[in-house]
């Protein structure tokens, strides 16, 4: 055999052990790409011990907020619940009066409508009340904490609503002193979204209807 087939012949071994050695090494190491596919599981814990409200995503925090949270004579509801539906510049009615978006709407620019009826994540003309047990059972934010958090989730999110202080609410807001709790008074009302809308998530306005909490 001559020495030129002789090279040939390494040259085609030392390719194919080369190629062995770059399917392993794709087996152990996959595309970037496909890691990036994984789907984020994101939570939203509200904490009404310490009124604050953390976002997480895939197990980190991603921000905390002050909100407001029910007071002693109209408690925000316990337990773990959906965002069921998401609403720009709602329309606030009650008794007959009704308040189109602006500074004096009752639930503010967004609302974000809870799996339990009537509650939901919204904002307040009431900014006093954020920090403090004050609301009729639903979750306040003021105006700028409340448009930032409304742009980051989605219908279907997690909403736990964590009554009393525990290890995981220590670990997202602390363990300090439990803040003092401040009443605010205000006419029993509540509020949801009205069943007989007919406007569809997210349009510029949709119609809010008294008859949960707010």
């Amino acid at each position: 055999m001559t020495a030129f087939n002789l090279s040939k012949l390494a040259m085609a071994a030392a390719m194919a052990v080369l190629a062995g050695q770059a399917v392993a090494q794709s087996a152990v190491n996959p595309p970037q790409s496909v890691v990036a596919n994984t789907t984020e599981k994101r939570v939203i814990v509200v904490s009404l011990e310490d009124h604050k409200l953390a976002l997480v995503e895939d197990g980190q925090v991603k921000k905390v907020y002050s909100v407001a949270v029910g007071k002693p004579s109209t408690p925000s509801p316990v337990g773990t619940f959906t965002i069921e539906r998401r609403v720009m510049n709602p329309v606030y009615h009650h008794d007959g009066r009704t308040v189109l978006p602006g500074p004096g709407n009752p639930v503010g620019t967004r609302w974000m409508g809870l799996s339990v009826r009537g509650y939901g994540i919204h904002g307040t003309n009431e900014p006093r009340s954020i920090g403090k047990a004050a609301s009729h059972g639903c979750i306040r934010m003021s105006k700028t904490d409340l448009e930032e958090l409304y742009a980051l989730v989605n219908v279907g999110d997690t909403v736990e609503l964590v009554g009393q202080r525990n290890e995981q609410t220590a670990h997202l807001f602390g363990g300090g002193q439990k803040p003092a709790t401040v009443a605010v008074e205000e006419p029993v009302v509540t509020a949801q979204i009205d069943p007989t809308t007919t406007a569809p998530l997210d349009e510029p306005v949709a119609r809010i209807a008294v008859g949960g909490t707010w």
